[in-house]
């Protein structure tokens, strides 16, 4: 019995009792409503609810009272073995061993769908993440937005939503300037322009531009030369950017240029409708947003008195894009350096009739730093400033990488120790839970070549203390995920990945699924044969939802 099944029985018995105390008073209340926790000793038994404490009072009842009404109720469902009172009124309930141990079965035939669900079905999701400036390689910031923005993405799409991945490609501005000129001063031999970009890259592009002009540089006017430099720069770069995202497992959908919204009217279009909605007005020749009558701290420019666009004209533009193409949920990730923005683009998804933190949803990352012998790495061979993304790949490879950046709440500091990732010991997080899966394939390998099938399934034999708690960490995956994508945090399904790992360990060393000896080859050895298997597709597809490799053999 899953908590889904658990929770439709506990809403059935609970329905008649309501309803002979105040008919029609919950007439509303599903079984989504009803929510189960695993308590936190297991002595306690397998799942808790407080549906009485929640309902009392609407109903007129003694919590306590209630609870004790619906525990003798639910005792008589197939599956559960016991349910009692604790405290004030929370409903404690032990299933049976043949109801808890059915789900290895269940595991095993949903293979791959176990975990998914629908409860992001409907929405049509925007997810901008990384959006690096074509001026260099990904530093460790955006690879940890690239990690996590498409951990996100898949776990989003596999509770239902349609997921759109998109970069902002930030090809317009005073930046892209600063990295033409420092393409050219490389050209020509000069220092780096003081404003400018350094590091071992900026020859690289250079020379590349250099051999892939047809034609003179060195006969083109300053101004012209810039402007190759800039054109194909930006290409070159981007396309390596591109390919590094690609090598570590992260591919867009969508690659929008900021230029765009600039050359195609989209400013003008998102002024025009901000004004139709009374948002907008013009003092000292420029144009303002009202941005202090929805939340802002001050009211913004759009367009300057010199008739330039601000840079927020071009976040009005995009967002009003985003939303006529369809999305809902328009998120967006942005480094801690981002952090003064947030308040204006909710006064902005206000300004356009929308609600902040629900079509418009702003994910801050904060910094990652390297660890290695206990001291901070701080320079890349290559970009001379920063670490970057290749720099992380080349020294612990791309799961480690992507596991170690999305295992923390982005929203906190984060220290990478090297040392540690580089280690195939049980230290290393990726490396457990990777072993544990490589593991389960092991036992199937062994027990096949024992006799061992699943060619029987008799769950009431799961009764050890280590199969009881492995099955109750495998039910709670599903929610685990549902409950990742609706808080938006991916770290949760490798925080709950590790401890399966461990329990799955646990049950290793004390319950044999191939005989000793010459012993025959009994049903409960079938049996734990599909726990094993239920536990592996578990690893399975919880790793594939953080993009990491699923290793048969370690």
């Amino acid at each position: 019995m899953d908590p889904e099944a658990l929770s439709v029985a506990l809403l059935s018995v609970i329905r008649p009792l309501a309803e002979e105390r105040r008919p029609g008073a919950i007439d509303g209340l599903t079984a989504s409503d009803l929510v189960l926790d695993r308590p936190k000793n297991r002595d306690h038994g397998d799942w808790s609810s407080n549906a009485a404490l929640k309902l009392a009072k609407q109903l007129g009842a003694n919590p306590r009272e209630f609870a004790a009404q619906i525990a003798d109720a639910l005792a008589a469902t197939p599956g559960v073995a016991s349910v009692d009172v604790a405290g004030p009124g929370f409903i404690n309930i032990r299933l049976d061993a043949a109801a808890a141990g059915s789900l290895a079965k269940t595991i095993v035939d949903a293979g791959e769908a176990f975990g998914t669900n629908d409860s992001q079905a409907g929405h049509v999701v925007n997810l901008e993440f990384v959006s690096a400036n074509p001026t260099g390689p990904i530093h460790l910031g955006g690879t940890r937005w690239a990690a996590v923005g498409d951990s996100l993405a898949r776990i989003l799409t596999s509770q239902g939503a349609h997921v759109t991945k998109e970069y902002y490609f930030n090809d317009h501005g005073a930046q892209i300037d600063r990295y033409a000129r420092s393409l050219v001063a490389s050209h020509e031999g000069l220092p780096t322009p003081e404003d400018g970009y350094g590091g071992a890259y900026i020859a690289e592009i250079a020379a590349r531009v250099a051999a892939a002009y047809d034609g003179d540089l060195d006969a083109l006017s300053a101004e012209d030369r810039q402007e190759v430099f800039r054109e194909i720069g930006v290409e070159l770069m981007f396309d390596e950017i591109k390919q590094t995202l690609h090598a570590f497992g992260v591919d867009f959908d969508v690659y929008f240029h900021e230029n765009d919204l600039h050359t195609s009217g989209a400013v003008g279009h998102a002024v025009d409708r901000l004004r139709e909605l009374g948002h907008i007005y013009d003092q000292d020749g420029a144009v303002w947003l009202r941005s202090t009558e929805l939340g802002d701290d001050k009211d913004r420019v759009i367009i300057k008195s010199d008739g330039n666009a601000a840079y927020f004209s071009g976040d009005l533009a995009y967002y009003l894009n985003k939303r006529e193409r369809g999305f809902d949920r328009c998120i967006i990730m942005l480094g801690a350096d981002h952090h003064g923005y947030v308040r204006r683009m909710m006064a902005m998804c206000a300004a356009f009739g929308d609600e902040p933190g629900v079509n418009l949803q702003i994910l801050i990352g904060q910094m990652v730093n390297l660890v290695r012998e206990g001291q901070p790495v701080r320079m890349s061979k290559r970009a001379g400033t920063v670490v970057t993304l290749d720099d992380l790949v080349e020294i612990v490879g791309v799961d480690a990488a992507r596991y170690a950046l999305v295992r923390s709440s982005a929203d906190s500091n984060l220290d990478i120790d090297l040392d540690v990732l580089q280690k195939r010991t049980n230290d290393n997080p990726v490396f457990y839970v990777q072993y544990a899966h490589a593991r389960t394939h092991n036992v199937g390998r062994n027990a096949a070549a024992s006799g061992v099938d699943r060619s029987e399934f008799a769950p009431e034999l799961l009764t050890h203390e280590t199969e009881s708690a492995l099955l109750g960490a495998l039910q709670e995956f599903p929610r685990v995920v549902a409950y990742a994508a609706e808080v938006r945090e991916p770290h949760r399904i490798a925080r709950y990945l590790e401890e399966l790992a461990g329990l799955f360990h646990r049950w290793y060393d004390n319950c044999r699924v191939i005989p000793l000896g010459d012993a025959p080859v009994e049903a409960v050895h079938r049996t734990r044969l599909w726990l094993n298997d239920a536990t592996g597709q578990v690893l399975r597809n919880g790793l594939a939802m953080l993009g990491v490799s699923a290793p048969e053999r370690m």
